[in-house]
């Protein structure tokens, strides 16, 4: 992955690339106000990941006290494959454990087992599940993860 690559917070320049993604990869995207939230909260975090400058990924997470919480990560679908996913996880993890988080927790399609591979690779680990969580009726996984371990698993 010898490519330019940059990790940055988002930014309003950012919106339409990243609701054009947003639509891209989920069946219930978020609405471009909804990142706004995300980028102006006191707790709320944004992440962006570009590759010779094109917005190909991003994420957005909050961290309150000890805790912290993923909210989305997406990756282009004609660029998944190539480690951009995991270089967003290791900048989340690392920003949540610089605020003092100590776990993670995340909602995941119970379908989406390339999604859940990924998390269990950073030691995320199944500890409930929302039964019809998502607008389409499917559940979704709730996984935990201790930072630490999360990042000594890489």
């Amino acid at each position: 992955m010898a490519r330019d690559i940059v990790i940055r917070p988002m930014a309003i320049e950012d919106l339409a690339r990243v609701a054009e993604l947003e639509e891209q990869c989920f069946s219930s995207p978020w609405l471009p106000e909804m990142f706004v939230a995300e980028m102006e909260g006191p707790c709320s975090h944004t992440r962006v990941l570009l590759v010779e400058s094109e917005l190909v990924a991003y994420a957005t997470f909050r961290v309150i006290f000890e805790e912290a919480h993923l909210f989305n990560i997406a990756v282009d679908p004609g660029l998944r494959g190539r480690g951009y996913s995991r270089l967003l996880m290791d900048e989340i993890i690392a920003a949540c454990l610089g605020l003092k988080a100590e776990t993670m927790y995340l909602e995941v399609r119970a379908s989406n087992e390339v999604a859940r591979k990924l998390y269990e690779s950073y030691r995320f680990y199944p500890i409930g599940r929302r039964k019809k969580y998502y607008e389409d009726g499917e559940d979704a996984v709730v996984m935990e993860c201790r930072l630490e371990e999360a990042l000594a698993s890489r």
